[in-house]
Formats: C-alpha cells, structure tokens, sequence
C-alpha cells in the first residue's frame, strides 16, 4: 500500500479522498489546502468512518507532508465561473501551478505528480516544463471522464454493458477531444458491423448527438447541482489503483507527447500504458483520415494556449 497526498481539498480532492479510503489502496492519506481548517475538517468527516471500512490514516498536513508520498494528486485551482474564458481560467492556474509546483517537488521529486485541475492538458504541459520531472512522473485525468461518459451513452443507445464496449475519447480534454468511432468496438466487434448484426441504427446523426452530449455532460451536470466530482473521482482512483498496483493497464490520460502522428511539445491524450513508473508509453492507435485530422488539430489548438499562457 502508498501514501497518496491530495493538494485541494474542494470538491474533486475531497471526494477523491473518500473514495480513496474506501479502496484499500493506500495506507495513508494526507490533505493540503490553501484553507487548513478545511482540510482538517475533510479529513476528520473520513477518519471518523475508518472503524467502519479498511485500515487507513487520513489527516490535514502542509507541503512538507508530501516528502514520502508515492502519488501526488493535485486538484488546486480556480474554477470556471459565469463569463470566464477558458484562457482566463488557464492564465488563473498557470499562476498557482508556478507558485505550487516547485514547492511540492522540492520535498519530493519522486512521486508520481497526477494532475486533475483545468484546463489539465495545459497543466499537465506546465507541471512537466516547470517541475524538471521525467515527462513519464506528470499524468493528466485527461480524457478518462470523457471515454467514461462515451461508453455510459453508448452503453444507453445500444443496451449493452458499458464494460464490453471498447472507445477512446482522444486529445483535449474540452471542445476540441475527438471520439475515436473507427476503432470502437463492442467485445471485438466493429460497432458498426454489431448494430447491423443486431438491428440497432446508429447513424452519423447518432453520433454526432452522442459527442456533443460528452462535450457538454460537466456543463448539464453543474447546472444541475453546482459542481462535478463523483465521476472524475472514480477516474482518478483508476488510475491511482494502475500506478500503486503496478498494472501496466491502458488509460485515457494526458501526457506529454513526444512524436506520436508526428506530433511533440504538446500534452494532450491519448491510450497510454500507466504502471508504478508512470506513463511506459502512450500508444498510436488506427485513426481514419477525419478523426487524424481532428487531433491534430486539438494538439495545436492546446500548442496555442500554451503559448497564450507564456509558454
């Protein structure tokens, strides 16, 4: 088991926890906040039900609690509100990750650092720049939430357990991801040789309904109640379960990339090979000629907000 610290303890790092010691996963949580009171408060609610689930020790610390953490998760940041741009919300947290990271790793530069804070493809990008970490030590959430929610839909539309259904969501994690519809399958079947073989239309009009549904589920949902946190939770437990348990298993998170379809100097998603070393390798899967372009695309407009964003 590992000692996981979790930097923000608002809604996403606050449920990350408790799920986290639900999990069994780590013999040691420790919550850093800009508000100390309500890291220690978060971690007191959790503590008081540990006699009721596995053996764990949750607690409130500082930076310095991160000295023998195995897994850093960071969900520090500002929020997109009312009115903000995507670039002002990315300028916000650029300007905190500046100030945080080289704090953090100046206690541990050993950890694996899994970033879940927005716009995370451009934190992803800065935490590798700023940090002087192996690119392989900086995960990104990524696209994880967004495959999720393609198979959840897609799992809707064709009655059908979501675990048997096979797609990536690619790229930005936002407006610009690409859903990977010639690779989808369901258990090894082609999606569409399955509908025809069991009946089901499933249309470009079907699909396009279904991607922008995913583009726009974080927005529904905060209009709905006022914030996301249970889905991208059990995202980013996944991964943390690959990274503690060694899984070599394949994820949809972002990283830097480094020459998959000719592409570099750029964070973005794609199927990667997560393991207790971090990213072994992110994979170029078959692509048609639309979805290639489509990605690329994404990566530059991300080359470009990086660049707005002084870097």
């Amino acid at each position: 088991m590992s000692k996981v610290a979790i930097i923000g303890c608002g809604f996403v790092g606050s449920t990350i926890a408790y799920t986290l010691a639900h999990t069994g996963l780590a013999r040691e949580i420790v919550l850093i906040d800009i508000n100390n009171d309500k890291a220690e408060g978060e971690a007191l609610d959790i503590g008081h039900g540990i006699p009721l689930i596995k053996p764990v020790e949750i607690y409130s610390g500082s930076i310095k609690d991160v000295k023998d953490a195995d897994v850093i998760v960071i969900t520090a940041g500002k929020n997109r509100t009312p009115g903000k741009t995507r670039l002002e919300l990315a300028l916000d947290n650029v300007n905190i990750f500046k100030d945080l990271i080289p704090k953090l790793v100046a206690e541990n530069n050993k950890a694996i650092y899994l970033i879940v804070s927005n716009p995370v493809d451009v934190l992803t990008y800065i935490t590798c720049k700023i940090s002087g970490l192996p690119s392989s030590k900086v995960i990104g959430s990524g696209t994880m939430l967004d495959s999720s929610r393609f198979r959840y839909l897609l799992s809707n539309e064709l009655d059908i357990d979501a675990r048997n259904i096979h797609g990536y969501i690619i790229g930005e994690h936002g407006d610009s991801e690409v859903a990977t519809w010639s690779s989808t399958n369901i258990s090894g079947i082609d999606i569409d040789d399955y509908c025809k073989m069991v009946g089901i239309k499933l249309d470009e009009d079907i699909k396009d309904k279904i991607e922008n549904n995913i583009k726009t589920a974080g927005s529904e949902v905060i209009n709905k109640k006022g914030a996301t946190y249970y889905a991208i939770s059990l995202a980013v437990i996944r991964i943390i379960e690959c990274i503690v348990r060694d899984e070599k298993s394949i994820l949809e998170v972002s990283s830097l990339i480094q020459g998959q379809y000719g592409i570099e100097d750029v964070s973005l998603s794609l199927p990667t090979i997560i393991s207790s070393n971090g990213v072994e390798r992110a994979l170029e899967i078959k692509l048609d000629d639309e979805e290639m372009k489509s990605f690329r695309e994404s990566a530059e407009i991300m080359k470009k907000t990086i660049k707005d964003v002084g870097f």
